[in-house]
Order: structure tokens, then C-alpha cells, then sequence
């Protein structure tokens, strides 16, 4: 969307927005459909919202090629024996900035710091992370994946700390520890992490109640 639309819409109604709006159309048809429903779409947008999209933010693919949105990957894979299914991921320029970031934190210019001071540096960015994608997403064999990554990550940013000594050694001055910090803090690993693809969906209204703490049967409840 374009960001002088909201701007504008920012002046008027006092509103914060976002500087992009995200849409996604799902269509079951032919892609000469596809084309016709955006622009229907990009009408209504520009008629009703005064809004424009964005060429070349805004495409047609088949689900099975797949898409990024909002950070995930979804593509439609076959299963043996069994229909195909839309599954969603971490998309590649997700786990690629996560990377990027740990390779900053872990590089040659924060061999200053201690082993705590590191560990609380990066544990925020592995929770908020980790956080974001354990719930709608396959992430389990990703965050095993950082885990191997965050470890090697470790082990090279202690070599460079302490080049004079063994590897037994350092070994011997961290391990011991097992990656807890003087203060109790512990590295934040991402395969620790509960991965909850799928939640019923009276768990996530916050007016519903559990079947044990719930009115007995027959009876309503009116909140107000």
C-alpha cells in the first residue's frame, strides 16, 4: 500500500497505521480469475479506502509454489497416501535476519564482553524471535536447526575470547556452568521452545471458560 495513503489517513482521523497494510486473497479458480478478482480488488481499495497497491509487492502465485507473508512460508506440499495440505513455515529472510543477528552479537568485536553480559544480549532476540513462530508454523526442525547454529555460533565466539587456551580448558571454565550465568540466567535454546501449530479456538477467546471452572449444564451466563 502506498505510504502517502496513510499519511494522509494519520492527518484526518488522528490514526497510528502501519506503514504497509497486508492483504491476502486466496482464490479457487484459473488464474485469468485471479487477475479479474485483483482488479476488482484494487477498485474497491481505491473507491471505498482510497488505498493503491503496490505492484511490486503484490503478485499471483500458485499454492504450491508457495508465498511469504508476515514472516511465514506457505506452500501447499503432497503428503504419501494422503491429500496434499497447506503448510506454513519460517520464511528464509526470517531465519536469515535471525542469523545475521546472532553473528553480530557472537562476532570478534563483542570478545569484551562476558559470557553473562553475551547471554543477556542474546536471549531477547531468541525469545521475541521464537515467540512469533511457535504457534501457527512447522518451526520444530528450524529451531533445531538455530539451535546447531546458535551452538557453533558459541563455541567460536569462545575460542576467539580465550585463542591461548585448549578447548579442554575452556571446556572445563564454561561447561561447569552449564551456560548459566552468575545471576541464574541460562542460554534461551529455540528447540526448547513449544511449537503449537493448531489451538482449539475457545482457548483463545477470553471470554471462555474451562469445562471444570464453567456454569453447570443448562444454564447460561450473561457477562456484561
Amino acid at each position: 500500500m502506498s505510504r502517502e495513503i496513510h499519511a494522509g489517513f494519520c492527518e484526518r482521523r488522528g490514526a497510528r497505521l502501519p506503514p504497509a497494510t497486508h492483504l491476502v486473497l486466496l482464490v479457487r479458480g484459473t488464474r485469468a480469475q485471479a487477475e479479474a478478482l485483483k482488479g476488482q480488488t484494487a477498485a474497491l481499495l481505491s473507491d471505498r479506502l482510497r488505498l493503491t497497491l503496490s505492484p511490486e509487492k503484490t503478485r499471483i502465485t500458485h499454492v504450491d509454489e508457495g508465498f511469504d507473508f508476515l514472516g511465514f512460508r506457505i506452500v501447499r506440499l503432497p503428503r504419501p497416501g494422503r491429500a496434499p495440505v497447506a503448510f506454513s513455515f519460517p520464511s528464509k529472510r526470517g531465519v536469515t535476519r535471525l542469523r545475521h543477528r546472532i553473528k553480530e552479537l557472537t562476532g570478534r568485536a563483542t570478545t569484551n564482553l562476558t559470557l553473562d553480559a553475551l547471554i543477556h544480549a542474546l536471549n531477547p532476540v531468541l525469545r521475541g524471535w521464537t515467540t512469533y513462530y511457535r504457534q501457527h508454523a512447522a518451526s520444530k526442525h528450524c529451531f533445531a536447526y538455530l539451535d546447531h547454529y546458535l551452538w557453533r555460533r558459541l563455541v567460536g565466539w569462545l575460542r576467539k575470547k580465550h585463542p591461548r587456551l585448549t578447548w579442554k580448558q575452556i571446556r572445563r571454565r564454561y561447561w561447569s556452568r552449564a551456560w548459566r550465568t552468575h545471576d541464574g540466567a541460562r542460554i534461551y535454546w529455540p528447540s526448547k521452545v513449544a511449537v503449537t501449530r493448531y489451538m482449539a479456538r475457545r482457548l483463545q477467546l477470553p471470554w471462555t471458560t474451562s469445562r471444570t471452572t464453567g456454569p453447570p449444564a443448562g444454564r447460561s451466563v450473561v457477562a456484561t
